[in-house]
């Protein structure tokens, strides 16, 4: 009996490993508004939970559990399906200013927007989301179908946050524009045939006409518009807004587009996955810097030294929850700065080493302070920083050349003047002697 205990404990440990967890934690609030049933988006919940998320849930009026306590984020992500809640109905710790410390202590955010006026919306301005007037959900006649026009079936591209081809995915809700912020990443845009207007009838359509040809911010239509965006803070925390809660719904998970079930149920977990930092995470494992032909590391440099400089980068893996090495970066970059940049090249991959990133370039002919930066910040990842400080310092006086050869007409002009000076100078005494001889056998004559 006693030698099944390591086999127990084998298979026991064998299926926790099996589940995708985040690598920054997996306990999640779900703030769920008092008016919507959990089992409405039962397939969504149990997909979390058979992932290995602890879901917790309250509304957005109860005060415990607490997310935020003694100034120490007390879950991994949050989601916040209170679309319509007013800012009475919220508490101290999920007010937006609150959100947006939890983003700065590190908790990622999921957020069901609506097309009522509520602090979220408010709060989605903070993030580069221009949200239409109050009251204007996205509307396509497009394709036929027998769901109101405000029940709209949207195309889903290939990006880095939903990385297959999926089915089409069914939306109700708010649409929103992009600002210019670079930390968005759009993930789902409207169809070219869709449009945001206060009335699901045709009446409007002539204004929306006009609209069109003025242009400007009153045009609210086509694809540029977006329906889930995501948000990459500096710090690696994400939020996502997502302009209508009924896409995570089971009666959209189940519904059918031309015959074929929608791609819901795999879009939303695909959003959820890189909300809470499972897919498209990186991190550098370490960095390391030498001269050529050397291992370890100068505390200074010299001018026209040439260096090696390597950093190992590492992926989440969500399916065996560990880091696992990734060379599948083609465009990581390395800046030798000095207040600028003097040197900007490529860190390539080498090869047989997984995740290892090496390039080796000359130091500039100029002695100060340098920086090796790595700074990597590409749509849809969590970003790469980096900043080793190195000084940069000329040859001591034993280090110089004994020779350089540039320098030689210098030295060979030195050298001919040095030769003539002795021919003359030779020439020059001897001739004074013959001269004193000559003038004596003259005198003795």
């Amino acid at each position: 009996m006693l030698s099944l205990w390591p086999l127990l404990a084998a298979l026991v440990s064998l299926s926790i490993s099996s589940y995708a967890k985040s690598s920054t934690g997996d306990s999640v609030l779900v703030v769920l508004d008092p008016s919507l049933q959990r089992d409405n988006f039962s397939i969504f919940f149990k997909g979390l939970e058979a992932n290995g998320y602890d879901l917790t849930f309250r509304a957005p009026k109860d005060v415990q559990p607490a997310v935020i306590q003694d100034d120490h984020a007390e879950f991994s992500h949050v989601i916040l399906f209170a679309p319509e809640a007013k800012s009475p109905c919220y508490s101290q710790d999920i007010t937006p200013q609150s959100l947006v410390t939890l983003l700065e202590k590190g908790t990622n955010l999921l957020v069901a927007l609506s097309t009522k006026q509520t602090p979220l919306t408010s709060l989605a301005a903070e993030f580069s989301l221009i949200l239409p007037p109050a009251g204007t959900p996205l509307v396509s006649h497009f394709p036929e179908r027998d769901t109101p026009s405000t029940v709209v079936p949207v195309n889903v591209s290939v990006n880095p946050v939903v990385p297959s081809s999926l089915p089409p995915v069914w939306f109700s809700g708010t649409p929103f524009a992009f600002g210019n912020n670079p930390l968005l990443v759009p993930i789902l845009n409207a169809s070219p045939e869709s449009f945001a207007a206060d009335s699901d009838r045709d009446s409007g359509a002539d204004a929306v006409y006009d609209a069109a040809e003025k242009g400007g911010e009153g045009f609210w239509a086509g694809s540029s518009l977006g329906l889930v965006a995501g948000f990459q803070t500096l710090g690696g925390a994400r939020a996502t807004w997502v302009g209508g809660i009924e896409l995570f719904s089971d009666e959209y998970a189940e519904k059918t587009i031309g015959g074929i079930k929608s791609g819901n149920e795999p879009f939303a977990a695909d959003v959820a996955s890189w909300t809470f930092q499972e897919s498209n995470v990186l991190r550098i494992e370490s960095v390391a810097h030498h001269r050529v032909n050397e291992t370890l590391p100068r505390e200074t440099y010299t001018i026209n030294d040439h260096v090696t400089f390597s950093a190992q980068v590492s992926k989440y893996n969500p399916e065996t929850s560990a880091w696992e090495p990734y060379s599948g970066i083609s465009d990581l970059q390395l800046e030798f700065t000095m207040l600028d940049p003097h040197i900007r090249t490529s860190l390539i991959p080498v090869p047989g080493e997984p995740g290892k990133y090496s390039v080796t370039f000359r130091v500039p002919d100029r002695h100060g302070v340098f920086k090796f930066v790595l700074d990597y910040k590409r749509k849809g990842w969590n970003f790469l920083e980096s900043t080793t400080v190195v000084p940069v310092v000329p040859p001591r006086h034993d280090e110089y050349p004994r020779f350089l050869s540039p320098a030689w007409p210098y030295y060979a002009g030195a050298i001919s003047t040095s030769i003539g000076f002795l021919v003359f100078s030779a020439l020059w005494l001897t001739g004074d002697n013959q001269e004193q001889k000559k003038s004596k056998s003259a005198k003795s004559e």
